[in-house]
């Protein structure tokens, strides 16, 4: 299993985060992904001993995940699990997740499912009302939660994502999520509980969350237009 950790200017929580997944889970492997940080996020991730790829440029979450898929791939990794660099998602709660990945393809830590104290407020929490109710109808099976970060990913997936992972804004959510749809994987969440973020900057702003119901509403009418991946690209790699 590969933990992969995706990181802009994660300076001051990178070393808590990777230490607390090894802690954890410490057989388990772990890949900082530095999505171009302009801090010392990556000499810091080596230090504290996960390895680091680390991208020229800012592509986002879905870029950085894409390129932690291809790692899994190309190093034998059968199971991804993504975890956010801010201390904000709890590794002792990983083995849940693998526990669901029995049943399913890929599992989602849901932080609207019962668990936790967690709450999105304005137009963000209606986009995730919406977008729950249209990726259950997809999925068969009830998401409330299709925006979060917190993700297993089964070998189906790994080999699904290592050759498709959406790296557009919301692909690595919402048109993930339509794309293992389509491709026949199953999907299924387990409830989380999302914890404050430990250091630095969040990346929401007042101005961020206004205009989230609109952008998010188009990525998600994007991902339902796309091409649907063919049919043998989770069997091979």
């Amino acid at each position: 299993m590969l933990i992969v950790l995706p990181a802009l200017n994660e300076e001051h929580n990178i070393e808590k985060v990777v230490a607390e997944v090894k802690a954890a889970l410490p057989d388990v492997g772990v890949l900082v992904v530095d999505d171009g940080s302009t801090d010392a996020t990556s000499p810091r991730a080596r230090e504290s001993g996960a390895a680091v790829a680390r991208l020229a440029v800012n592509l986002g979450v879905g870029g950085a995940m894409r390129t932690g898929f291809r790692y899994a791939v190309r190093h034998g990794y059968d199971v991804v699990v993504q975890v956010d660099a801010d201390g904000q998602h709890n590794p002792a709660e990983v083995p849940e997740l693998l526990r669901a990945l029995d049943h399913a393809d890929l599992v989602i830590g849901a932080r609207f499912a019962g668990k936790g104290e967690y709450r999105a407020r304005g137009p963000r929490r209606w986009a995730m009302k919406v977008f729950s109710v249209v990726l259950s109808m997809l999925a068969k099976t009830k998401l409330t939660d299709v925006t979060s970060g917190f993700k297993a990913a089964g070998p189906r997936a790994v080999r699904l994502f290592a050759h498709h992972y959406p790296a557009e804004y919301l692909g690595d959510t919402l048109e993930s999520l339509v794309m293992a749809v389509r491709a026949d994987l199953t999907v299924r969440q387990v409830p989380v509980a999302m914890r404050v973020r430990a250091g630095g900057t969040p990346s929401t702003s007042p101005v961020k969350s206004a205009v989230y119901l609109l952008r998010a509403s188009l990525a998600l009418l994007l991902a339902l237009m796309r091409r649907r991946p063919k049919q043998n690209a989770a069997e091979s790699v």
